[in-house]
């Protein structure tokens, strides 16, 4: 059966059991007499109204433990009264939860029909109900437990064959699971059933409204806090996803935006039957993440998608039946409730999550602004994604000029000087000799300095070495390859408790190290050399001693211009990007004392 028809089927027997149920509701409604113990049925009304408002949980929905008040009802009263208050009751509550209308008037007709048909039952079976020679609790046990079982029957029974007729998938193993959960809301009322009775049989004086009230307090009061509390715990794991989405969305690698270990969450938060999650790659878009939905072929075509182009809001169609939005393809055709939510930052469209539900109007309003509080940040994290996407592209770019402007000013220029003197060297080889092989001599230096100009630049290229091996390791790495190479008698200390460091600290003084090292290679003329990492509670110190010949530091500061000691003023520059303090000592004759402190830095290695 075509899903339209199946839904066509549904509809005119809802339509059947309204009108039928509204029929005995209106014969009942002129059948009323004059109404004595008016509190008594106004507290029972109330009672009433609290208990279908607070229903107790079951599968797929709620289930109100209000037949006890309703036998008491029919006790004290007769069906027409019970009826009429019953329907009422049950109707004002559908409209105070904004049902749709079909609802409003499905369920009192169909608890109208339950309630009528278990009582003429009743009244069918008293003859052999009385020939059962019981006491009289005893017989009215029997006959509570009769009208009982044959409402739940008949309940059932016309919630089963709209659930059957319907389009959505109706299992045996989902009709086991919401029939049991609804006996346990009989055998409440069968229970509250048998105290009606035992305590009636003893003498207790007057029954009046206070004794009814006493009667059905915590019945109804277990009602409402079941449902408080599975309310409650439904917020509980709904808060929890929450939790858990927002938690990852923090932690997604920058530039990569992957949800796919996410799934189980959006569905606890979003709850709804079928979902999918779009993102825009360029002109067209892709699934990252879907519940209940076929792998779609035709997204750029969606009618849905199409309007969240332009209308870039969120959009919520109560009733796909009788909507006239623009409905999506991409969701299952017999949802009724759907809701668009789109992805935007500063105007511009990043991605659209739809969301459907089986019955209309699900989507409160407090759905709809939790889910728009969850795109949000889905759209925070996705923006934040490609900018970071775009960093990289642009320090990538910046990088390769870097290089292409080093290899044009540097290796470029000397190859291109020595091809001038070699061909210089050829024409000359003959006639001047001399001069050949001394401008061969000089390509040959210029060739050895390119060389290392090149090994240089290749050695700027790889990993800081202190993501390799830390601060520690990177200086004592360093000391290791400098001792085959200079003349320098050196030690290298490590005081206090060694610590990691955050990465970027260590990256700049080891800069600042590898600086201060430079400088005594090229000007200092040391025979020692000593340098020292000390860990202290709040500050690491690194100090970096030689023995060389010493400078000016006033004079080197005013003629900075002389490349000799133009670094110092670069090692302050990047002592001032960490936040830390540089001080150098140097004499002439004496020799330089560079120690770098750097505060703040408590245990674990996180600057505070």
């Amino acid at each position: 059966m075509a899903t339209e028809q199946r839904e066509k089927w549904a509809t005119y027997y809802m339509s059947s059991i309204t009108l039928l149920g509204g029929s005995i509701l209106i014969w009942s409604i002129l059948q009323l007499e004059p109404i004595t113990n008016l509190w008594i049925l106004l507290l029972l009304f109330a009672l009433l109204v609290v208990s279908e408002y607070y229903p107790m949980p079951v599968w797929r929905g709620f289930t109100a433990i209000s037949f006890p008040i309703l036998y008491v009802s029919f006790l004290i009263f007769d069906f027409t009264v019970t009826a009429v208050i019953y329907a009422i009751a049950v109707f004002f509550v559908n409209v105070v939860k904004h049902r749709p209308l079909r609802i409003i008037l499905f369920n009192p007709a169909q608890l109208t029909i339950c309630l009528f048909v278990s009582m003429q039952c009743i009244i069918w079976l008293d003859g052999w109900v009385q020939s059962l020679s019981l006491s009289d609790a005893w017989l009215g046990i029997v006959q509570f437990t009769l009208m009982q079982l044959v409402f739940f029957v008949i309940n059932n029974l016309i919630v089963d064959i709209v659930l059957i007729l319907r389009p959505q998938r109706y299992t045996v193993k989902a009709w086991m699971t919401k029939t049991l959960t609804e006996l346990s809301a009989v055998s409440i009322s069968l229970i509250y059933g048998g105290m009606l009775y035992v305590l009636g049989s003893q003498n207790r004086g007057n029954v009046d409204v206070i004794t009814y009230f006493f009667f059905f307090s915590p019945l109804v009061g277990f009602s409402l806090l079941s449902s408080v509390i599975v309310r409650l715990g439904a917020e509980k794991r709904r808060m929890k996803a929450l939790f858990h989405i927002t938690s990852q969305l923090n932690q997604l690698v920058p530039g990569k935006f992957q949800l796919t270990e996410l799934k189980k969450s959006f569905q606890d938060f979003i709850h709804a039957d079928s979902f999918i999650l779009l993102i825009k790659a360029g002109n067209h878009w892709k699934v990252q993440l879907s519940h209940a939905v076929d792998e779609p072929d035709t997204i750029d075509r969606d009618p849905a998608v199409n309007a969240m182009v332009s209308k870039k809001e969120h959009l919520i169609i109560r009733n796909t039946r009788t909507a006239n939005d623009a409905k999506t393809n991409l969701l299952p055709s017999d949802l009724r409730n759907h809701a668009y939510f789109p992805l935007c930052v500063e105007g511009e469209l990043l991605g659209l999550l739809m969301a459907g539900r089986n019955r209309s109007n699900s989507f409160t309003d407090e759905d709809v602004q939790s889910i728009a509080t969850l795109t949000n940040q889905l759209a925070i994290a996705l923006k934040s994604s490609q900018l970071v996407k775009e960093k990289e592209k642009r320090v990538l770019l910046e990088e390769r000029n870097r290089i292409a402007r080093d290899i044009h000013d540097g290796i470029a220029q000397t190859l291109a000087g020595v091809v001038m003197k070699l061909e210089t060297a050829e024409r000359r080889m003959h006639t001047q000799p001399e001069i050949a092989l001394s401008l061969i001599d000089t390509s040959i230096i210029q060739l050895r300095q390119g060389l290392k100009n090149v090994r240089e630049s290749i050695y700027a290229l790889r990993p800081d070495p202190t993501e390799r091996v830390g601060l520690t390791g990177a200086i004592a790495a360093k000391l290791e390859a400098i001792r085959s190479e200079e003349p320098f008698n050196l030690t290298f200390e490590v005081k206090g408790h060694e610590r990691e460091l955050p990465a970027e600290l260590e990256k700049e003084m080891y800069a600042i190290f590898h600086e201060s090292l430079q400088n005594v290679k090229k000007h200092a003329q040391a025979k020692t050399l000593n340098v020292s990492l000390d860990y202290q509670d709040q500050q690491v110190i690194m100090r970096i001693t030689d023995d060389g010949k010493g400078f000016s530091l006033y004079e080197a500061l005013v003629e900075k211009r002389k490349l000799s000691h133009f670094g110092i003023l670069q090692l302050h520059q990047s002592a001032e990007k960490i936040g830390a303090t540089l001080h150098v000592n140097s004499e002439p004759g004496v020799g330089t004392d560079i120690t770098l402190t750097v505060s703040d830095v408590p245990e674990g290695g996180h600057n505070r």
